[in-house]
């Protein structure tokens, strides 16, 4: 059974750690919420340790340079997990081949092609047109507003060759303000009701779980499981994923799933359950905001 509390301080005591979601949580993709700011360097005060886990396909540095932009402070977290480190760890290991055609927006994801250090043999990747592809590298829709349908066909070229996709950001869809967008997630699965063979290493999915835990112990924490809470408006990725992890979690309703819980400060309690039904999936924790 799934509590609504009414702050993060409720519960967190019970916590070491946090694994917090960073787009519809902590930012609408234009400025930082600033009650659930003020929450984390709250929680950070007391001696939680915060890790922002992301689905975004930045690398975290990009990240990083990112967030004062939407106003969240550097004293709110300890560390950042991305999908896009964990996805660009598989690509320079030789995941989806060495010639790759990028999905994207090159001026915002060109960082998820810089080297990394910690791949001692990287293999090289050249960026090729679709004809000519051993893989996918999928960061995005090259318009986030247009239907995935746009790209069936280069889709299906790909699949044809047996081009494997890598997915940087398994979300379907995010909110930026009061516009919602797709995203990379929207086109895997796409590719992969067609046929093809999607990889993914963002949330729900293990790779970024792993990448936040050794970011933790690279700063001297180690945490159990039953003492980390992950915090997520993504049913399908952040609720989802703790659980596949066997964390608790903290879902925030008034997100991407404000309207079916009917959150306005709170979620409507038979809303929320009718919700949290629909999708088989039921969250440790509910709240409308983090706060």
């Amino acid at each position: 059974m799934t509590r609504i509390i009414n702050s993060l301080s409720e519960i967190s005591a019970n916590y070491d750690a946090l694994f917090v979601d960073l787009w519809g949580c902590v930012h609408n993709g234009i400025t930082a919420f600033d009650a659930a700011v003020a929450a984390l360097q709250a929680y950070r005060a007391n001696g939680g340790f915060v890790v922002l886990v992301t689905n975004s396909p930045k690398p975290r540095a990009g990240v990083m340079e990112q967030l004062p932009d939407f106003g969240v402070p550097s004293d709110c977290y300890d560390t950042i997990a991305t999908s896009g480190d964990s996805a660009r760890a598989a690509m320079f290991t030789g995941a989806v081949g060495n010639k790759v055609y990028f999905m994207g927006e090159w001026e915002r994801d060109e960082g998820f092609f810089e080297p990394m250090e910690v791949i001692d043999t990287p293999v090289d990747i050249t960026r090729v047109p679709v004809d000519q592809a051993e893989g996918i590298v999928c960061c995005g829709p090259f318009d986030p507003m247009a239907d995935p349908d746009t790209w069936r066909a280069d889709l299906l070229m790909a699949k044809q060759r047996g081009a494997k996709l890598l997915c940087a950001n398994p979300d379907i869809i995010v909110d930026r303000g009061e516009a919602r967008e797709w995203c990379a997630g929207a086109i895997a699965q796409m590719y992969t009701e067609m046929g093809g063979e999607s990889l993914y290493f963002g949330k729900p999915h293990p790779p970024i779980y792993d990448l936040a835990r050794r970011r933790m112990l690279a700063e001297g924490r180690s945490v159990q499981d039953n003492r980390i809470l992950a915090i997520g408006d993504g049913i399908a990725t952040d609720i989802k994923g703790a659980l596949g992890e066997d964390i608790d979690s903290l879902f925030i309703t008034g997100g991407l799933a404000r309207d079916e819980t009917k959150t306005s400060t709170q979620p409507d309690p038979d809303a929320l359950d009718q919700y949290i039904q629909s999708q088989m999936i039921t969250p440790s924790f509910a709240i409308g905001y983090l706060g």
